[in-house]
């Protein structure tokens, strides 16, 4: 899942080499909580108008988590 998030998030930026995703540990309700790192610059385009892109990261990311019968949130910080 991790891998993915970068894959999806690399191709999106300038600076590849600043993307990184740090996961927390499922809280109780049994979400794993992935906080995904860029660089100052490419947050406008992870995040997109209106946050399009950032929906449709988290959606594409649900969706594989649900395959993996696992729950998931992204946080983009």
């Amino acid at each position: 899942m991790k891998d993915l998030l970068i894959s999806i998030t690399k191709g999106l930026v300038d600076n590849p080499d600043e993307v990184s995703v740090v996961v927390d540990e499922p809280n109780e309700e049994g979400v794993t909580v992935y906080h995904l790192h860029v660089a100052e610059d490419d947050m406008g385009r992870v995040i997109g108008k209106q946050g399009r892109i950032a929906k449709a990261i988290r959606v594409v990311m649900r969706a594989a988590a649900t395959r993996n019968d696992a729950k998931i949130s992204v946080e983009i910080d």
